[in-house]
């Protein structure tokens, strides 16, 4: 059994889709209507804008989003998923690519993602800091007695962990993991603490959203980041993506999931080999590839 993945926000690239638009008419139209309902030339962005232009977070989900998912329309009868998950952002390409929610409700909806979350991160100083080479529950231990808010954001896989929160807790609860015997504990270049209670703002924000768009039953199970079990129910999806912008990612448990599930392959959709080096992490055996185009006639 395949499972397809989806990767977040970091996979993005400058000149990211263009081998799509060249390669497709069906590309072509959907990026004419993302430039249409998002209001900006996101395609212009995409293809000639620079790495700074790409890290906006209002332009880095979307076009992530539109790469994932146009990328799986393109794969046509080659997209054949048991199962499907995405790493944060990567969730709502999932849910598109597998029939669950339209292309347009789910652009809008990334869209909204993004500038809730901008905004949220503009109400307090906060970051990320990712962590190797310690055990989760030291990892969750030393946050958990950490002054302030800092909390386990993303599970990425064993080994690997990325805490987020307060400036000033995050920044101490590196020192005390150093000390802990962490191989690294370094801050990340990132706008804010994402999938932490900080993020409260932005999930009251899009909640409201989620709740007034339609979803209907995927093609297959998906299996969600708040939790790592596989849903199929629409009214359960949207619960668990209304609380995922607070909740950690649980990446590493998703995957194990998706294993335990019967997947021996998985396909990742989407810019970049993020997740492909992630199951590596979990078996080194288990076969991965990146989704490739066929070009059009």
């Amino acid at each position: 059994m395949k499972a397809f993945v989806f990767p977040g926000q970091g996979a993005q690239f400058p000149g990211m889709g263009l081998d799509l638009y060249q390669a497709s008419s069906i590309a072509r139209n959907r990026f004419a209507r993302a430039d249409e309902l998002l209001g900006f030339p996101i395609s212009t962005t995409m293809f000639e804008g620079t790495e700074g232009d790409l890290k906006q977070t209002a332009v880095t989900q979307p076009a992530i989003f539109l790469h994932s998912v146009l990328l799986a329309e393109l794969l046509g009868e080659r997209f054949q998923p048991g199962v499907v998950a995405g790493h944060s952002l990567g969730e709502f390409s999932a849910l598109v690519a597998a029939g669950a929610m339209k292309f347009e409700d789910g652009l809008q909806l990334v869209s909204e993602r993004a500038q809730a979350m901008q905004a949220a991160c503009e109400k307090a100083p906060s970051t990320m800091a990712a962590v190797l080479g310690l055990e989760d529950d030291v990892v969750e231990s030393i946050c958990a007695s950490t002054s302030g808010i800092v909390v386990a954001a993303n599970y990425n896989c064993p080994g690997q962990l990325v805490i987020s929160g307060e400036n000033s807790a995050v920044e101490a609860a590196c020192a005390a993991l150093t000390e802990a015997g962490a191989r690294r504990a370094i801050l990340l270049p990132v706008g804010g603490a994402f999938h932490s209670p900080l993020m409260e703002p932005a999930r009251e924000r899009l909640a409201q959203a989620i709740a007034n768009t339609t979803l209907k039953t995927p093609r297959c199970p998906i299996v969600q980041n708040v939790h790592a079990q596989p849903e199929t129910d629409p009214a359960r999806i949207k619960e668990n993506l209304m609380s995922q912008l607070t909740a950690p990612v649980r990446w590493t448990q998703s995957m194990h999931q998706m294993i335990l599930m019967g997947a021996d392959e998985a396909v990742e959709v989407g810019p970049g080999k993020v997740l492909q080096g992630l199951f590596k992490k979990v078996d080194r055996a288990f076969a991965v590839s990146g989704a490739t185009i066929l070009t059009e006639a």
